[in-house]
């Protein structure tokens, strides 16, 4: 097998000598991810990867899965987000399998390219990073209708959820009676 201990890195030397059009599969089960930014990784990434060569490189098409931890932004309470992701890139070398020389870049290559490491490797844990952090919802919420915190008293609104007109500083006591002209306010 290609693949290191590590589930998101692949040793492909022997996958860069064979012809353009030759294909692999690969399953991910149980890969660790480091917390991203303010993102908490709580699951494994799993999925299957799919490596492609070119005549150029490896094209890897990648479907993975995983789930992020975080708040409601309307309650603040826990969350467990899942997620999933695709990658679809083209991997190109920066050794040369024949000569070991440096690869020198093609003209209309990309130079934001992923690339294989000295040794031939494909290490996808930046590329996952980096689709994790695209993914990640902006504003998870608990529940799609998730009502949020009264403003008043903080609890979360829950049907039924009000407050009564308790005592007020006698000092305010005028502004009870204070009523907007609705008139005035809309012109």
């Amino acid at each position: 097998m290609d693949q290191h201990g590590d589930p998101l890195t692949f040793a492909l030397s022997g996958f860069l000598a064979e012809p353009a059009g030759s294909v692999r599969d690969y399953p991910v089960d149980s890969a660790t991810v480091e917390a991203i930014d303010d993102l908490r990784v709580v699951e494994p990434v799993s999925g299957s990867v799919h490596l492609s060569r070119t005549n150029r490189g490896i094209v890897v098409g990648a479907r993975l899965s995983t789930a992020l931890a975080g708040e409601c932004v309307r309650c603040l309470r826990p969350v467990v987000t899942p997620i999933r992701f695709r990658l679809d890139e083209e991997v190109l070398p920066v050794i040369d399998l024949v000569s070991g020389q440096p690869v020198e870049p093609e003209d209309d290559a990309d130079p934001e390219a992923p690339r294989l490491t000295d040794h031939h490797e494909l290490e996808l844990r930046p590329l996952v990073r980096e689709a994790i952090s695209l993914e990640a919802p902006v504003a998870p919420l608990c529940e799609p209708d998730c009502p949020g915190l009264c403003p008043e008293c903080g609890a979360r609104l829950e049907p039924g959820h009000g407050h009564n007109d308790g005592p007020i500083d006698p000092r305010l006591e005028v502004l009870r009676a204070f009523r907007v002209d609705e008139e005035a306010e809309t012109e």
